[in-house]
């Protein structure tokens, strides 16, 4: 924000930073689930492991985790007076 960026700017920059890891985390976890489903079949019971559904509800739920997260801390470095964050370093 000193270099003249305005707030929504500074809040797409973090929310975009933390979209590119969330792909990544995502695009693992998925596989990593659907490559586990021997494990899980066996522990589970009546339960398909790879079930597109149960899959697809977890992934909403971290994302929504992690976007919240991401947020949170975004807004409030939207909210830092330049002046006093160029002052402190």
């Amino acid at each position: 924000m000193a270099l003249g960026a305005s707030p929504r700017t500074v809040l797409r920059m973090i929310l975009a930073h933390v979209l590119r890891w969330l792909q990544a985390g995502s695009l693992l976890g998925l596989l990593g689930a659907w490559f586990s489903t021997r494990i899980l079949e066996a522990l589970l019971f009546e339960v398909r492991a790879r079930d597109p559904l149960l899959l697809g509800a977890a992934l909403v739920v971290l994302i929504s985790a992690a976007l919240i997260a991401a947020w949170v801390p975004a807004r409030r470095a939207m909210r830092v007076d330049p002046a006093i964050a160029l002052r402190d370093e």
